[in-house]
């Protein structure tokens, strides 16, 4: 693409009212080097941003540091003329894109490209969810520790007891549940690698792990208890309230669910388009007015806990692992661009949970509310 001149002065111009200067000292300012960056990013939005800095257009010693102030000058609303963006609300207005076969590519694209890049990043957990660093942890580990234990007193779990773990990830909150509350569980995820992973790491404890997806899952057991956690932003607006439905029905009468999700403050019926097509396929934030519209004459809300900012330092945590594992990993798989690619996705979500542009919501659904009031935990 070539560069328009005239796109040089208006990109220059929003960046500066960013605090941002185009080749500067700071080290939050951007380093261009193809002008080719400037058309491109006005061509096409958040797109362009993100493809042109995989392509090495252009850089920042502090990315995330450049992002909050993107962030906080709102400079993705004054980008709008979007030809990638109107592709992206299209489609999601036509399809429905977390349904069917969607659903299983839409995971294995993103959680099955290798657990030799998510164990080092991800650490002993490999918890991919949000952290929980206000009961005073030192380490990633002992923070993602500290959130299966908040999930754990939220839903009051006790021995015994039979708990449905949706889109379980690689499995560290079912092992954690079985292994210290004794508990019997039942978890699923499309994701291949993830099901050897749990299987391999789960002998000797209660745990069945299911290679499938919310909408193929079928039981007759009813749970005492259901954990959604990092579920729903990959259930999609059309199917919010049909996924609640489904959970409820799996509940028994005096049931309690938690629901550990990414939340957005504008409706949508997609996300950012980049991390749509390179990062989570399919994937949408709700929002309260969604959620609770879905939720509304169904469940009861016993209690909603906003820990969002907890998430900009577990992705910093993620993102300083990966910076140290890379050199040992395969870099014919896991190329440059690669490289590229994955730093600007947690650098720049980094900035988004700071600036509260995105948020993580903990909300606590029982089917006609808990006997003598929840008791909310923190």
């Amino acid at each position: 693409m070539k560069n328009n001149p005239e796109d040089k002065k208006i990109l220059k111009k929003l960046l500066k009212e960013a605090g941002i200067t185009v080749d500067g000292s700071k080290p939050y300012d951007v380093a261009v080097h193809d002008e080719a960056f400037y058309s491109r990013v006005l061509r096409y939005g958040a797109l362009g941003v993100g493809e042109s800095y995989m392509e090495g257009m252009w850089s920042s010693k502090q990315l995330d540091n450049t992002f909050v102030r993107v962030f906080e000058a709102r400079l993705e609303d004054k980008i709008k003329s979007n030809a990638g963006l109107l592709f992206y609300l299209a489609r999601s207005r036509i399809m429905n894109l977390q349904m069917g076969k969607r659903a299983y590519k839409n995971a294995q694209s993103h959680y099955d490209i290798g657990n030799e890049l998510y164990g080092p990043m991800l650490g002993k957990t490999m918890a991919y969810t949000c952290a929980y660093w206000e009961w005073g942890a030192k380490t990633l580990d002992q923070a993602q520790t500290d959130k299966f234990e908040l999930v754990c007193r939220k839903l009051g779990l006790k021995r015994g007891m039979k708990v449905l773990d949706t889109g379980c990830g690689w499995g560290g909150l079912s092992i954690y549940m079985a292994k210290n509350y004794g508990c019997e569980v039942v978890c699923f995820t499309p994701a291949k690698e993830q099901i050897k992973f749990i299987k391999a790491n789960s002998k000797g404890l209660s745990i069945k792990a299911l290679d499938t997806t919310w909408q193929d899952f079928q039981t007759t057991t009813k749970f005492d208890r259901i954990a959604s956690i990092g579920m729903m932003e990959h259930v999609g607006p059309k199917n919010y309230r049909a996924y609640l439905t489904k959970m409820k029905s799996f509940l028994k009468e005096d049931g309690i669910m938690l629901l550990h999700t990414i939340g957005g403050n504008k409706s949508s019926l997609d996300i950012d388009p980049w991390i749509g097509k390179y990062i989570f396929p399919g994937g949408v934030l709700p929002t309260i007015k969604q959620l609770s519209t879905a939720m509304e004459g169904l469940m009861i809300v016993d209690d909603w806990h906003n820990m969002g900012f907890n998430y900009s330092k577990t992705l910093l945590c993620w993102y300083n692992n990966f910076k140290k594992s890379y050199p040992s990993l395969d870099h014919d798989k896991y190329d440059r661009r690669f490289y590229l690619m994955w730093e600007y996705y947690l650098l720049g979500t980094s900035a988004l949970f700071r600036t509260r542009s995105a948020q993580l919501w903990q909300v606590v659904l029982s089917k006609n509310g808990v006997a003598g009031g929840y008791r909310s935990i923190r």
